[in-house]
């Protein structure tokens, strides 16, 4: 049984301070798939189209047929643990801090065997259920973790390196007005979060949703994302002191380009959803990156929530839709500029909410419980993308297999 997961202790000034690593990061072309994968928390092996043959490792070419249409399937991730190992000598910089390290090889029942990472709870011999991670490096791994749930089995220290768990976090949500953020707040709570500070812009305009806030013992920053000199003012005090940053800060108005009449409602929206995340990312972002070795509290996940119409727009919300596909593109940039570091980027697509501004869409609609759920399981898993919601999950869907047909599904440009 793993050991629960203790408080962090105050840093000893004359102990090394571990620096940024990433774990080896070579990959073929074909093992992406996997990456791609984990991104999403889903187990994906290739399966040869001509035979049915499982592969494992990655490779171009089926290994029982010679075929070379290796499609990615989600398939059964159960196996058994044949043997095992730890490793205590590396010369990899990353596992030198982290040693002894455990691997070991799992025959799963689909046929392959797998070298992987092996959760402590783990005995030889045991059945498993294989996890498809991502790891700090931002590449595909798998781990092997006990068929049956164990307690603290979350806090196994290698099952952990590859997730963002609020557990011990201090997490900062930069939107407090927005309805979702006192879900995410008391989820946050839920979930272990050590301190929750929350963005107050306007701190004289009252707003309904700061009594629920305050009755969960969160610290309010005066922190206006429009701003440069708020948002520099509050990284440059508290930068060091966020491990996970949640940005659902968000200015919507409905209507596309025709109905809106003029820019005003558009340079809002660019100016919050858009350089509002810039704003964030210069500010917060150096200090976060330097953090990301600080062991138990250290800097893991910055989560971007966005509208799933950034996938492909609708006309209903064009121009809101508009200005989260630049956030959700901007976020993909940061994605590569934070990967050097191990910071992880998280997008959170959510479908039509539950407020004001959704109203005339029909059902389902998305909750901020519903919303706070996921977003923690997206953290806890290690995720880098999350789909909230029917809608974006259809969309989502829809969109791997074929974007120019939910575009024209959304612009109703298939209509009859």
């Amino acid at each position: 049984m793993s050991d629960p997961l203790q408080p962090p202790l105050k840093k000893n000034p004359q102990k090394r301070t571990v620096s940024p690593t990433r774990p080896p990061e070579g990959r073929s072309r074909a093992a992406l798939g996997l990456t791609a994968a984990a991104a999403e928390g889903r187990f994906a092996l290739q399966c040869c189209a001509e035979c049915g043959a499982v592969q494992y490792p990655p490779r171009d070419a089926c290994s029982t047929c010679l075929s070379t249409e290796l499609p990615w399937r989600d398939v059964s991730p159960k196996g058994t643990l044949i043997a095992d190992t730890f490793i205590r000598a590396t010369t990899s910089l990353y596992f030198r801090d982290r040693l002894p390290w455990r691997t070991g090889t799992v025959q799963l029942d689909l046929g392959p065997s797998v070298i992987c990472h092996v959760h402590g709870d783990c005995e030889k011999g045991a059945r498993v259920v294989l996890l498809n991670r991502l790891d700090r490096a931002g590449q595909g791994v798998l781990i092997a973790t006990p068929e049956k749930r164990t307690p603290n089995m979350q806090d196994d220290p290698q099952l952990r390196a590859m997730s963002s768990d609020p557990n011990y976090r201090r997490v900062l949500i930069t939107d407090a007005r927005t309805p979702n953020a006192p879900a995410l707040a008391k989820a946050l709570r839920t979930a272990g979060a050590a301190h929750v500070f929350v963005g107050e812009g306007e701190t004289w305009r009252p707003y309904p949703e700061r009594a629920a806030l305050e009755s969960l013992g969160v610290e309010f920053l005066p922190l206006d994302v429009t701003d440069t000199s708020s948002v520099n003012r509050m990284a440059a005090e508290y930068g060091s002191k966020v491990d996970i940053l949640i940005n659902n800060a968000r200015f919507l108005r409905p209507g596309g380009v025709l109905a809106r009449g003029d820019t005003g409602f558009a340079r809002d929206e660019i100016e919050v959803n858009y350089l509002g995340l810039m704003r964030l990312a210069q500010a917060f972002g150096p200090a976060m990156c330097a953090r990301t070795g600080d062991g138990v509290n250290s800097a893991v996940a910055w989560v971007n929530i966005l509208a799933a119409t950034s996938l492909s727009n609708s006309p209903e919300m064009g121009c809101f839709s508009a200005s989260q596909s630049a956030a959700r593109a901007l976020s993909q940039s940061l994605r590569g500029e934070f990967r050097s570091a191990g910071l992880r980027v998280m997008n959170t697509y959510v479908g039509p909410t539950e407020d004001d501004w959704h109203q005339p869409l029909p059902p389902p609609k998305v909750t901020a419980n519903a919303l706070a759920r996921d977003v923690i399981k997206g953290l806890t898993d290690g995720l880098e993308d999350v789909y909230c919601g029917d809608v974006a999950k259809d969309m989502a869907d829809k969109y791997r297999r074929d974007p120019k047909v939910l575009e024209r599904e959304l612009t109703m440009g298939g209509e009859a």
